[in-house]
């Protein structure tokens, strides 16, 4: 197939793009800056110019693909509401130029829209379209286009790692280093789900492939990773404190990421590996963190 990918040049897009064109794919790749191109070009992919918010860009890329794969997204977490919605525009914009055909689309969220209430296993049976985090708005968009007859399927993303970034928590240290301390929450024995990135890219790969409208994937190699222990790692590798705040003080310390830091939703990739076959098999979270140039 001949895919369209957004975010291609990102963190997890460059791992799905040399994932796709090994398994015998041909890649788009969507970039706004001349570096990007010059990667994609090195890895073996068409460049196509574009952004998020050019909605008719977006159009134009996946109408001349048999394939969509959007993982693209603004990571600015402090406009975590408008990026979501951004976001909801672009799966629109998309998701219009694939009606009429059964070309697949996947589209990107997170696992904890499958949270039925916290510290319960997030899993892909789930979908409430009035869930309180507001990246739900990316799947509703996906269920709409899927209503009228695009093949939609989600790929929910945990933190997502390698040695060099993990998610929310690579900003989680650079506020340690800037602050001077590690800090979780309380007894910190809230969760997260993890993957490494290249078993997430592999994911990616085989939801596209298994062209199944209305799927959701979990891309959860490691259902619950507590977030004292990362606070732990992660004092050790910058060689400072580590420290439980009280929900009181956790803003002042985390500033934006007080409203994620707190939160226990761990998540099951059961129904995934069963309908996709897939294993993950890279490294677990903790042992990247230990393996980062801190």
């Amino acid at each position: 197939m001949r895919i369209f990918v957004t975010g291609a040049t990102g963190f997890i897009g460059s791992k799905i793009v040399p994932e796709l064109i090994t398994a015998g794919h041909q890649v788009l790749g969507l970039t706004r800056s001349d570096a990007g191109a010059k990667s994609l070009r090195a890895a073996g992919a068409e460049v196509y110019r574009g952004d998020l918010e050019d909605l008719d860009s977006l159009a134009r890329g996946a109408a001349q693909s048999d394939a969509v794969i959007h993982t693209a997204f603004d990571h600015n977490f402090a406009n975590f509401v408008a990026n979501c919605e951004k976001d909801k525009r672009a799966i629109e914009a998309l998701g219009g130029a694939l009606i009429g055909s059964d070309r697949p689309f996947v589209i990107t969220s997170g696992t904890g829209m499958g949270n039925t209430q916290p510290g319960l296993l997030a899993t892909e049976d789930v979908f409430n379209v009035h869930h309180q985090n507001p990246r739900i708005a990316s799947e509703v968009a996906g269920a709409t286009l899927l209503a009228a007859g695009v093949n939609v399927s989600v790929v929910r993303l945990p933190q997502v790692h390698d040695p060099v970034k993990q998610g929310l928590i690579s900003p989680a240290v650079e506020i340690a280093r800037e602050k001077g301390m590690s800090a979780y929450v309380g007894d910190g024995l809230n969760r997260w789900p993890a993957a490494h990135v290249l078993d997430v890219a592999r994911l990616y790969r085989l939801a596209v492939e298994k062209r199944e409208p209305g799927a959701r994937y979990n891309a959860v190699a490691e259902e619950g990773v507590s977030v004292r222990d990362i606070a732990e790692v992660i004092g050790q590798g910058l060689k400072v404190p580590v420290v439980s705040l009280s929900p009181e003080d956790a803003a002042a310390h985390f500033g934006w990421m007080a409203a994620f830091v707190g939160w226990d939703m761990p998540a099951s990739s059961a129904q995934t590996q069963q309908r996709l076959g897939w294993q993950p098999t890279g490294p677990g979270l903790i042992a990247d963190l230990r393996q980062m140039q801190y």
